[in-house]
């Protein structure tokens, strides 16, 4: 498989988009996880935890340290760097087992475990294609460090994980709503901030590389000028 075929370029961007969604949505796992660790007994579902109020304090801290490294990974995709698919799947395998741990904890102590299924499953997934990347065959073609469409991807995966950010109050809330209270919603300036400008930046992005590749000189033209 060529770097420069289509069905290369394709698995590239899908796996540059993946990456951006777990780093984003284990961050946002992690800052949401806040409300259990700093006052578990101020929810009635989360009153058990309190006892294990240091765990999950550490399970936002490293939450949230594991979403920028895989946020950070993503960029290394994008720009094509040699350490970029290690450092992807460090950060993918990270975020799955302290992921299982937070859902095995959540189990024993309250019976559920969601939000926190939806970040693992995520992981898990994305995992498990990046290890499909390895295969040989596909491997020739897909191998970030050769580029390709992923600065498209790049800006695709910004205005996604933007898009997601403005409306995670919506698509969390089933998870999140205790007492008719949207506990989802917490931060919705913030979110609202950071999604907005995720969006432009991404959207920036696509329009400014679409525009250098219009401009970009025909060296084939400028050989055939000179001569």
């Amino acid at each position: 498989m060529s770097s420069n075929s289509f069905i290369a370029k394709f698995l590239r961007f899908i796996g540059i988009v993946l990456m951006a969604l777990t780093g984003g949505f284990t961050l946002l796992g992690g800052v949401g996880t806040t409300c259990a660790a700093l006052a578990p007994t101020k929810y009635e579902s989360m009153a058990s935890l309190a006892p294990f109020q240091w765990l999950y304090i550490l399970f936002v801290l490293t939450g949230i340290v594991i979403g920028v490294w895989g946020i950070w990974a993503t960029i290394k995709l994008v720009k094509g760097t040699s350490d970029s698919y290690n450092m992807s799947i460090q950060a993918l395998t990270a975020g799955m087992v302290i992921g299982f741990i937070h859902i095995y904890m959540s189990r024993m102590l309250r019976g559920k475990s969601m939000p926190v299924d939806a970040v693992v499953y995520t992981t898990v997934l994305t995992l498990i294609v990046f290890l499909l990347f390895r295969i040989p065959g596909i491997w020739q073609g897909v191998n970030f460090d050769k580029g390709g469409g992923n600065r498209t991807a790049g800006g695709a995966a910004a205005i996604i994980l933007g898009l997601f950010t403005l409306t995670v109050q919506h698509t969390m809330a089933s998870t999140h709503t205790w007492g008719g209270v949207n506990y989802a919603d917490a931060f919705n300036t913030t979110m609202l901030i950071v999604g907005a400008v995720l969006v432009l930046s991404g959207a920036g992005y696509l329009i400014r590389f679409k525009n250098i590749r219009i401009i970009r000189p025909n060296p084939f033209l400028n050989s055939q000028h000179q001569t």
